[in-house]
């Protein structure tokens, strides 16, 4: 088997509808959502078109919990996971597949009234309590106060040292 492939999956956008929590029966809470995302492009008479795309996410774990207490609809997120396809097989008992995203790390980019964002990750504890939502957000610095240098000038003799091959 290669070991030197990447299956990876960045998305920012915002829920689609409100998570779905479920417990497996050993235990293991799986959240599930949708993000969508959409593309525009220009077709061959000039017009523009508007593509959106629904990407079905699943999470598993403390991440899980983070996600269905955190997340509603509307809410912006990134999302970071990999691509699985899975089988089941349907209430008529056809084999059936689905391609999902099996987040890894969430953060969550917009705000609501009493919350901070958050970097949620692999299931970690990153989160804590108080008033900022479970973020504990660095202090921002002073910006330091200096004079702008001149920008740099550039000599147009170039000799043969410098002939470039292209």
């Amino acid at each position: 088997m290669a070991r030197n492939s990447l299956n990876k999956v960045t998305l920012i956008r915002n829920l689609a509808a409100d998570p779905q929590t479920r417990a497996t029966g050993n235990g293991l809470t799986v959240c599930n959502f949708t993000v969508m995302t959409n593309e525009g492009y220009k077709d061959a008479n000039g017009s523009w078109v508007d593509r959106a795309e629904a990407h079905r996410i699943v999470v598993f774990d403390k991440l899980a919990d983070i996600c269905a207490k955190y997340l509603v609809k509307g809410k912006k997120v990134y999302i970071e996971g990999s691509l699985q396809t899975r089988s089941y097989d349907d209430k008529d008992g056809i084999k059936r597949y689905t391609t999902e995203i099996k987040a890894s790390d969430m953060i969550m980019l917009s705000r609501d009234e009493g919350q901070g964002g958050g970097n949620y990750g692999g299931g970690s504890s990153n989160y804590g309590g108080g008033n900022s939502g479970g973020y504990n957000r660095p202090q921002a610095a002073s910006a330091p106060t200096h004079q702008a240098a001149p920008p740099p000038t550039f000599d147009d003799d170039f000799g043969p040292e410098d002939d470039l091959p292209f």
